[in-house]
């Protein structure tokens, strides 16, 4: 990694420095956040990890998360963890402790720790043989059931050994452990993704799928229910369709899950409840506009529920049978996304605004108070305004997106435009914290831009119908409706129809390529990530075939190559007039590398249009390490300030430099 640092050198002002005290990708770079938030029974105190990035100038890792403990009565936060790095945070039942997952000192797999409430000395009580990937205490506190990977094959005889492509995968099992020491697996087949303890301890509820592909773990999970005293598997919950989470009902009855509605949906947002003595899941509330990110069971009948409906999150709860649907908090200014909850009815929250990215909350009676300051110094660097937009395609879809104004916006003024894609497509913009390495946001409204998040057709948030309505038609009506809200600001006299320019990751790569290619008339700069550029070539070589076919393009490639070679940017790449930066991870199996090779060797051969290729070493399908993601935001933003506000020039030197 030597050379990312030896290419950090200095920088003009204007990017590292914004204008009227706004963001900067340095200040990107320090953000920190509440990841996760668990309350205790007695909704006395909430432990909660803080996710805190690496210095990017200093060491080139990922961010680690901290642990952290809120107490309700003192109303005050105290550091428990601030070293090394936790996961997997719960509450010990009937013991007054905190535990983790870690790997610390001199271990050489992760394994569980233990810290007093009272404070102390964190201490390892359990190990497996390979790392412990995720826990959950049984209802007494004395045993864990836990997954864990299986012990690797033997090595080679030989001094070399190759690999063999999606063959010998080690697979995820699922196991009961005690403090002692004791370990037994528990008897699924296949790659195990999650197990829980029924709340009466008899049984446990395991999801698998037949093999460790990633295919597989998409649309082929099923939930195995294995009754502890005999462990056998005493029934099968199969439901064709993505599955997200499952839980048990207080009285071990039934289990809702958070799944596809069948195996077209590309999301699994949907509320389904089943027996726990096996049946077929019922859809809670099939109608339903919008998308179930979060669940919990209030009581035996009753499910607590956090849901996207549009850009906006709502907090509830609905019964079981699907009727007395009731708003907690109805479409608030907190884009919310984790919760626990205590016996007593406080609620631990996890939510962003628009003014500040992930923080602890606690939802009381009708409201929800915000209890952690993560980023104090935010309050001395100056947030553009942020709002919410609606407008119709040309076919008369209604569509939602959100705008970031530029720092002292001026009505009446055109500014030059980003606009961000989201990938998937099955995902979407809530009206939360929406600037990070690969999100120009407030860096981007700070160096004078208007910033653009479109939720087009075939988002999630809006129902299972909207969800699937860009299926079949890759490139069309889904970046069409794009393209109208664009036209939609433009008539609006906010943007620069000359100063249009686009970046996403993945599906948003693909959307950014598309643009600059297909549609170069209309953007004057692109930033691609991660992004497809040879639907031919895409299907044979990421890791979700049979994902890709079942809930996108639901026809096979050797059925119609044409179709899928028109509707890939190298198929334009020809025309390309928009300055494209591409930059990918060597390591991606989601999006393979070689999408933005190919991209990159047509405009370079074919076109005098400046293209370059930023190639991150080690990084997958987006970038997880300081010094990488800092080197993305700098190179995205001195794109951009060339190629869209100034108008061009020669493309920029190799080396990004740094005050």
């Amino acid at each position: 990694m030597k050379k990312l640092f030896f290419l950090l050198a200095f920088i003009p002002a204007q990017v590292l420095h914004a204008r009227q005290g706004g963001l900067t990708p340095s200040d990107i770079a320090k953000l920190e956040y509440v990841y996760s938030a668990e309350i205790s029974s007695d909704g006395s105190k909430i432990a909660y990890t803080i996710l805190k990035p690496a210095d990017p100038r200093k060491e080139n890792k990922p961010a680690s998360f901290k642990l952290w403990v809120y107490d309700l009565k003192t109303q005050s936060s105290v550091p428990f963890i601030t070293s090394g790095n936790v996961r997997e945070v719960k509450f010990r039942p009937d013991h007054k402790t905190i535990t983790f997952l870690a790997m610390r000192d001199d271990d050489k797999t992760t394994g569980l720790y233990e810290i007093p409430l009272a404070g102390g000395e964190a201490l390892k009580i359990f190990e497996h043989e390979t790392s412990v990937s995720s826990y959950e205490w049984s209802p007494d506190g004395k045993k864990i059931l836990f997954l864990a990977k299986e012990k690797p094959h033997k090595k080679s005889m030989l001094p070399y050994e190759p690999m063999i492509y999606e063959e010998d995968l080690s697979l995820t099992k699922a196991y009961i452990g005690s403090l002692a020491g004791d370990c037994e697996a528990v008897p699924v087949e296949g790659q195990c993704y999650a197990a829980r303890w029924s709340p009466d301890g008899t049984k446990l509820g395991i999801s698998a799928a037949p093999t460790a592909l990633v295919d597989d773990s998409y649309m082929k999970q099923v939930i195995h229910i294995v009754e502890v005293s005999s462990q056998k598997v005493v029934t099968r919950i199969e439901h064709t369709a993505k599955l997200e989470s499952f839980l048990w009902s207080p009285d071990s009855k039934n289990i809702a899950m958070i799944a596809g509605a069948d195996t077209h949906d590309p999301i699994a947002g949907r509320l389904f409840v089943v027996s726990s003595n096996g049946g077929t899941p019922k859809s809670v509330i099939p109608k339903f506009k919008g998308k179930f990110e979060h669940i919990e069971w209030a009581d035996d009948k009753t499910v607590r529920f956090i849901a996207s409906e549009g850009v906006y999150t709502t907090i509830g709860t609905i019964n079981a049978n699907g009727k007395n649907i009731q708003r907690l908090i109805d479409r608030g200014s907190i884009a919310f996304n984790r919760m626990s909850s205590s016996d007593h009815g406080k609620i631990a929250l996890v939510g962003s605004s628009a003014n500040h990215p992930g923080e602890l909350f606690i939802f009381e009676g009708k409201k929800a108070a915000r209890v952690t300051n993560s980023n104090k110094w935010l309050a001395d660097r100056k947030l553009a305004e942020q709002k919410v937009i609606t407008y119709k395609a040309n076919d008369g879809l209604e569509l939602e997106g959100v705008v970031i104004l530029p720092i002292d916006h001026q009505k009446g003024t055109r500014y030059p435009l980003i606009t961000v894609v989201h990938g998937g497509p099955e995902a979407h913009y809530d009206n939360g914290w929406l600037t990070s390495y690969s999100r120009p946001g407030q860096v981007g409204a700070a160096n004078g831009f208007m910033v653009f998040y479109p939720n087009y057709r075939g988002s999630t948030g809006r129902g299972e119908e909207f969800a699937k309505s860009s299926q079949g038609d890759p490139g069309g009506l889904e970046f069409d409706d794009i393209i109208d809200g664009i036209d939609y600001l433009i008539d609006a006299g906010m943007v620069d129809e000359s100063k249009v320019g686009v970046t996403g990751g993945s599906y948003g790569g693909y959307a950014t390529a598309w643009m600059s290619t297909r549609h170069t008339d209309r953007f004057a700069a692109g930033v691609m990530s991660v992004g497809i550029s040879n639907n031919l070539s895409k299907w044979g070589t990421s890791d979700i075939p049979e994902e890709m076919f079942l809930v996108h393009s639901r026809k096979r490639i050797w059925d119609d190559y044409e179709f899928f070679l028109k509707r890939s940017p190298i198929y334009y790449a020809g025309q390309a007039k928009t300055p494209l930066l591409i930059l990918h991870g060597t390591g991606d199996t989601r999006v393979d590398p070689g999408q933005s090779k190919e991209l990159y060797r047509h405009m370079k051969t074919r076109t005098e249009t400046p293209v370059r290729l930023v190639l991150y070493p080690g990084e997958g399908h987006g970038n997880r390490k300081a010094t990488a993601r800092f080197d993305y935001n700098m190179r995205m933003m001195r794109w951009f300030n060339l190629y869209l506000k100034q108008g061009g020039g020669d493309i920029p030197e190799t080396e990004l430099k740094i005050e």
